[in-house]
């Protein structure tokens, strides 16, 4: 399926990034890809094609974003706390260039889907976590959500510990807390089979999804079996199964 790119530049980091729409009207679901991965991953690996019913029928509007994960999150060689801090310039991008960049191609529609797989499973947790007004649906595909296991080193602060929701969920009270029990659902999805051992996201994901209980946060925790590796194929099943609930 052909999608419409788009270069949208962020001061931030200094350069343009991509975004790759495909759709022409329903509700807009932002794309995060695997790990350092680009805005056409999604489709050269068969994802689009997946959902292309719910495409065709004009019921969503996928937007596809490059990741910054190989200058910020997959940087080993830079402490973690940098490496939270040069994720602060992807989380403006998104922010200020790509999530304005939606909502005026979908008329004024605000309210956006996050999506991932594997490191962009994190990314969509994250996002939906630190912005439910604007993301009020999470759904992700075999994340990782604690970065300190991400061959973590160096001194740790602020910046890291409000991207690691592992750390900041359960901590989470007061106001800010009731805002997103009554705003956010997520949809934690896991197989048990090949690699999702090994890359920790089967472990991450249930403990991810005991934090969000214990906080009373809306969530769904679906482990499908062993048969299900942590790899497109499974992906694209999942993803099938599941967005067609909420567009």
């Amino acid at each position: 399926m052909e999608g419409h790119s788009t270069q949208l530049h962020s001061p931030a980091i200094g350069t343009a990034g991509e975004v790759i729409r495909y759709g022409h009207w329903g509700r807009p679901v932002l794309v995060f890809p695997a790990e350092r991965g680009r805005a056409y991953d999604f489709a050269s690996n068969g994802m689009v094609n997946a959902v292309a019913p719910l495409i065709d029928a004009g019921r969503v509007k996928l937007y596809c974003v490059d990741s910054y994960d190989g200058a910020s999150w997959s940087a080993s060689e830079v402490p973690l706390e940098e490496r939270a801090q040069r994720h602060g310039r992807y989380e403006s991008w998104i922010l200020d260039q790509v999530v304005p960049y939606i909502v005026d191609d979908c008329g004024g529609v605000s309210d956006i889907v996050t999506v991932g797989t594997s490191m962009g499973a994190f990314h969509a947790l994250n996002f939906a976590l630190r912005r439910a007004d604007l993301f009020p649906l999470a759904v992700c595909l075999s994340g990782t959500y604690d970065p300190t296991v991400w061959n973590g080193w160096g001194d740790r602060g602020d910046t890291l510990y409000f991207n690691n929701p592992t750390d900041y969920v359960g901590h989470l009270h007061g106001d800010h807390l009731d805002r997103l029990r009554g705003r956010l659902s997520i949809v934690l999805v896991c197989g048990q089979g090949q690699w999702e051992d090994t890359t920790g996201a089967l472990d991450s994901t249930r403990r991810m999804a005991e934090i969000l209980s214990e906080k009373g946060i809306r969530h769904e925790l679906d482990l499908w079996g062993t048969d299900t590796p942590h790899d497109w194929p499974s992906w694209r099943a999942q993803l099938a199964y599941h967005l067609p609930r909420f567009c």
